[in-house]
């Protein structure tokens, strides 16, 4: 089969290099891609926004399989135009991913499907937003209602801050603070099965013991051995199954990856937010442990055929990810800084340790891989459990130079104590 990645980060990174090791992956397309990515798979320049170049680039090399990996071109219609065209494509349609690009969407979805989530009001003014932050009291939980990268919310004890991130976005949601820990849980689903991926957990803080502002994620890890092994059955039943089955009750059929991130609190699992597509940094520890080809069940949910798959194969391997970010992050990033320790990576770590790209590009007068973007590389180890991935990703880290850059010290660190 021919697969065509959309997207340009670690995430696609992860995809495709899982894909490179699928035997039923005859060739594979990337586009626009980076430096990392480039080593597995054919590159291409498009606009993944544009859904009338990304399907004539499909046609061009007769794909088989469209993979889209960001949020913003399945909200902005990608998949439908590639879907329009008869290629099979894994994401979502951009009406369905709504579920991503709109908080109050979410919410609406969640309420008629009985999904347990936090308390909410969506608000448009000041006075909303006041009235909001004063029925539920500090900590305050502010989320832009449209897609930021990430970035959109603030968890803050200072009602100033959340009224200030609160007033710059056009819509708004406050809700209820969820106390308990975080999991990501992925679904791959055809829009009516749902199989369920095996949990991970991201860190979202940019700095050690969840301090500093809040990133894209600064690092992952699975399995969770703190989480009760019923959970992921848990989940689908009261989560996943149930928000599919409401989003096709709806005529809005929800076909790809359905991220849900959870919060365990006192009360049971609540819902904190729906991606519609594979997470960052959860996708590079996740896919680290399948064992089962990628490709075939991603065109399972293309095709609307994941009840005929087997059960997915899973390493019982830990994977731990640390993110390598550039000077400044999460602000404006400084980038063109030249990376150095790539290649002892390879020599030396291989395979339990790999480096995936997220921003980085060749640098055309040289021929160096220099940073391009905020989070500049994923930095990937699996081990038997995870104090041995733990220690195996930052031998890793420590063998790249990346001037100003910095990663959390702690990523798995309590988990892999028993804490």
């Amino acid at each position: 089969m021919k697969v065509l990645v959309i997207g340009s980060g670690a995430r696609e990174h992860a995809l495709c290099r899982s894909m490179s090791l699928d035997p039923d992956v005859t060739a594979l397309h990337c586009a626009p891609g980076n430096a990392g990515i480039a080593e597995v798979a054919e590159l291409h320049a498009v606009d993944a926004l544009d859904g009338a170049a990304v399907t004539a680039l499909a046609q061009e090399l007769e794909a088989e399989l469209v993979v889209v990996g960001p949020e913003a071109p399945l909200v902005a219609g990608v998949a439908d135009a590639v879907r329009a065209a008869g290629i099979p494509v894994f994401g979502p349609s951009g009406e369905a991913a709504q579920l991503e690009g709109s908080k109050a969407f979410a919410k609406d979805v969640m309420a008629g499907a009985g999904v347990p989530t936090a308390r909410s009001y969506v608000c448009t003014n000041a006075a909303e937003i006041d009235e909001a932050l004063d029925a539920f009291g500090a900590p305050y939980v502010v989320k832009d209602d449209g897609l930021a990268a990430g970035k959109g919310v603030v968890v803050t004890d200072d009602i100033e801050e959340a009224r200030a991130h609160a007033k710059a976005c056009e819509r708004v949601v406050i809700e209820e603070f969820l106390d308990g820990p975080e999991v990501s849980l992925f679904a791959i689903t055809d829009g009516t099965t749902v199989v369920p991926l095996q949990p991970a957990q991201d860190f979202k803080r940019a700095l050690d013991d969840d301090e500093g502002p809040n990133t894209g994620g600064m690092g992952a890890y699975s399995p969770l051995p703190w989480a009760d092994p019923k959970l992921v059955g848990e989940v689908l039943d009261t989560v996943l199954q149930p928000t599919v089955d409401e989003m096709a009750r709806r005529g809005t059929p929800f076909s790809g990856l359905l991220y849900a991130g959870l919060a365990i609190t006192g009360r049971g699992v609540r819902v904190i937010e729906f991606n519609a597509r594979f997470g960052d940094p959860e996708t590079q520890v996740v896919l680290a442990r399948l064992r089962t080809p990628l490709a075939g069940v991603l065109l399972a949910s293309a095709n609307g055929t994941l009840a005929d798959l087997e059960p997915l194969r899973w390493s019982e391997d830990a994977a731990v990810t640390v993110v390598v970010a550039s000077h400044n992050y999460p602000d404006t990033p400084r980038t063109g800084d030249p990376i150095t320790g790539l290649d002892e990576v390879a020599a030396q770590d291989a395979p339990n340790a790999y480096v995936l790209h997220a921003g980085t590009k060749r640098d055309g007068e040289s021929g160096a891989v220099v940073s391009a973007g905020g989070r500049v590389l994923s930095v990937t180890a699996v081990g038997g459990d995870l104090t041995q991935a733990r220690e195996r990703a930052y031998a890793a880290v420590d063998r790249i130079g990346l001037d100003g850059s910095q990663h959390r010290t702690d990523i798995a660190a309590k988990a892999a104590s028993g804490h």
